[in-house]
């Protein structure tokens, strides 16, 4: 089982490792009924059955003289296209760092609009994960082909190709859609091949690259202490109280029994590094459960109040007890029987290579990404922090050089980061017709664009919501102001689609 924190970004759209660790199944939800087959002859017999389907992409785009080709996944629905004048809208889900699911292609607020508009719909696997597997393992070594250009050099590509496959002319505008990291890429889509994407809808998508992310565990705190300051001192008062029991025998012993450690505490009380994991694994707990608070995800069921009313219910004992209450909780939830906290079990783990290890299911390249181009780390490292100081940007970025080599070190990361800000632009893209949506309890809202004064690119900040809230399907409960939030992207998309032909992009 991997505790090693995966910088969580992932919208639960699919099967993802969203907490490290921790497995998720599928995304059920609602599916709808086919209103009936398409108009036009090229898609006459797919109906609403979606297709799964391969697409011959290149190995290395940045190297001409490699030829060397790889199946990637990707899915078609064409249940909704109008295309009578041959200006029907086309929609791109982007794929992210977990696998693509058919699921997708019938659910969720996406659907919705391409009802609406009568969108042909596209959702590209993003290489490496899920069932595109570009290289016969995961080496360092073969990583190198797993960048964020690299991806949207695929999504490129793959947009030449479908244009000829489906007869799709210039009238037929292409539109990306993406959460989380795929939020970053649809945002970066449209800025790199603006001639191929007419707009883009980036949801919960960061857009600086930052090493020492300390202000995601500010959010958390945030969040929390909006629901109640009450909430907050219990969590402090609890992480100290961890610290006081791991210096004597029975205090390690206590929090073997009532945090479920899958190893003695005390075997590792002299190795900071498992015990800096053992504390970022216990605050990943509320990470996950604000990350995903309320955003009708199934696979995210507990919410704040609940964990927060737990940290107060003084009957269950002092806020110690109560913190494994919520750590018990979490587990279940994931049906993990006991915490793995051991710092080199992870690392080995980590360093399987084969596509049939349990890292491979986007955990050893997702980490890689964040190595190599993100950082991303959810750091806590001040002693009057609510988390404490055990797990700094520096307890990460070793897990780089462990995993992977030594020449991931600090240095290299540094220069890795600068350069995907110096590519994008972070926080100051030169983006046209992308409007950027987040959250304010998701803590990933921090390195995005929340507000801007260029209608060019206009933002949405739900107050209250959470990390890609917005692309979820609708319910009747959801948030006022999640409901507005949507209409304002079902106008954003509609006034894309209207705008002149002679549009300078």
């Amino acid at each position: 089982m991997i505790i090693i924190k995966l910088a969580v970004l992932i919208c639960y759209l699919a099967w993802s490792p969203a907490s490290a660790g921790r497995s998720h199944s599928f995304w059920r939800g609602k599916k709808f009924t086919q209103d009936g087959p398409s108009k036009n002859p090229i898609f006459k017999g797919m109906g609403s059955n979606v297709q799964t389907l391969w697409f011959d992409q290149l190995l290395d785009h940045n190297d001409p003289t490699n030829p060397t080709t790889w199946k990637q996944r990707y899915y078609v629905n064409d249940e909704y296209f109008k295309n009578e004048d041959d200006n029907g809208p086309v929609f791109l889900m982007i794929g992210g760092e977990g696998e693509a699911t058919a699921r997708w292609m019938t659910e969720g607020a996406w659907i919705h609009y391409a009802q609406e508009y009568g969108a042909l719909c596209f959702q590209l696997e993003h290489r490496f994960y899920g069932k595109s597997h570009p290289t016969e393992d995961l080496s360092t070594k073969n990583l190198a082909y797993l960048t964020s250009e690299q991806a949207l050099s695929d999504l490129a590509y793959f947009i030449e190709a479908m244009k000829l496959k489906y007869q799709l002319g210039r009238s037929n505008r292409w539109i990306a859609f993406g959460g989380s990291y795929p939020g970053s890429l649809a945002a970066w889509l449209r800025e790199k091949y603006p001639y191929l994407v007419f707009g883009s809808i980036s949801s919960s998508g960061p857009l600086l690259a930052k090493i020492d992310f300390k202000e995601y565990f500010e959010v958390v705190t945030n969040s929390l202490k909006r629901y109640s300051p009450d909430c907050v001192a219990n969590v402090r008062s609890a992480m100290s109280q961890v610290e006081t029991l791991l210096k004597h025998m029975i205090g390690q012993r206590n929090l073997n029994e009532k945090f479920k450690l899958c190893d003695p505490v005390e075997k590792s009380i002299e190795n900071e590094l498992d015990i800096s994991s053992l504390f970022e694994a216990i605050a990943s707990n509320f990470a996950g459960v604000v990350q995903y608070n309320k955003d009708n995800s199934p696979h995210a069921r507990l919410t704040i109040d609940e964990v927060c009313d737990v940290m107060m219910n003084q009957t269950i004992g002092v806020p110690v007890a109560r913190l494994a209450v919520v750590n018990e909780m979490v587990m279940n939830q994931d049906k993990v029987k006991c915490l793995d906290y051991v710092y080199d079990k992870t690392i080995k783990q980590m360093q399987n290579t084969s596509w049939d290890s349990d890292v491979a299911n986007g955990a050893r390249q997702w980490i890689y990404q964040t190595c190599n181009e993100f950082g991303f780390y959810q750091t806590s490292d001040t002693a009057d922090s609510v988390f404490g100081d055990r797990f700094p940007a520096e307890f990460f970025t070793r897990q780089c050089a462990d995993v992977y080599g030594r020449r991931f070190d600090q240095k290299a990361l540094n220069r890795a980061v600068y350069r995907t800000n110096t590519n994008y632009g972070a926080l100051n893209p030169s983006t046209t017709n992308v409007l950027y949506v987040h959250g304010s309890i998701d803590p990933w809202h921090r390195l995005g664009l929340t507000e801007s004064n260029d209608i060019q690119m206009p933002t949405i900040f739900i107050d209250g919501t959470a990390h890609c809230a917005n692309m979820y399907e609708p319910k009747e409960d959801d948030f006022p102001q999640l409901k507005a939030a949507r209409v304002q992207i079902s106008s954003f998309i509609g006034r894309l689609l209207k705008m002149d032909d002679d549009y300078d992009y």
